[in-house]
């Protein structure tokens, strides 16, 4: 029996999760949480095979918390879920020891194929997201750097992200110069675009 913690905020969709993958044979779901907080005590507590994650938990999100488990509890797997399956999401995720990669929008028999996959020490993500993230050429931005244009594409000013950062708003400006100088932009608001045609925003 593949033992499975489950890790998603939204209720109905953890409530339809829990009642698809109890309808297998072979998987039970140990524990169910809505953050991001709760996944290691209660991974420690039940010591589940599989911990399926969503990626933009609460608190700490799922790929900073697989990175965790696969730290503390080596022998609990990780499968991500994701509305988001662009390229620099994908290639975090396999950097951080994730095991799994799915679209939560995959056929339901996916996502049973995929736990049983993972709990067996292979990886689970599909073709055409491995591709693509291969095929995608590197952000060459930093997370701060990142951080900051998308703040910038929200239309706040360098003073609002600076005090939103608990940062002087000179070095904002320096973040976003950076920026724009290895975008090989024109300005920010170009580099804003440039960083969300390639999907790194």
């Amino acid at each position: 029996m593949i033992r499975v913690l489950l890790a998603e905020d939204m209720h109905m969709v953890r409530g339809a999760l829990g009642v698809l993958l109890s309808l297998e044979p072979d998987i039970e779901v140990a524990a169910e949480v809505a953050t991001g907080d709760e996944i290691m005590p209660q991974a420690k507590q039940h010591c589940p095979d599989v911990a399926i994650l969503d990626i933009s938990l609460p608190g700490k999100d799922g790929i900073t918390v697989a990175t965790e488990l696969h730290s503390e509890l080596p022998d609990c797997r990780t499968l991500i879920l994701t509305n988001l399956g662009t390229p620099a999401t994908i290639r975090r995720a396999l950097a951080n020891h994730v095991d799994g990669f799915m679209l939560k929008d995959a056929p339901a028999d996916k996502l049973a194929t995929s736990v049983r996959e993972v709990a067996v020490g292979r990886r689970a993500i599909e073709t055409e997201l491995a591709l693509k993230a291969w095929d995608t050429e590197e952000c060459p931005l930093t997370q701060r750097e990142l951080q900051i244009l998308r703040l910038t594409s929200a239309g706040h000013d360098p003073g609002e992200i600076a005090a939103s950062l608990y940062l002087s708003a000179g070095t904002v400006r320096n973040y976003l110069t950076a920026a724009v100088t290895k975008l090989n932009a024109r300005n920010r608001l170009h580099a804003v675009r440039i960083a969300t045609d390639s999907e790194w925003l």
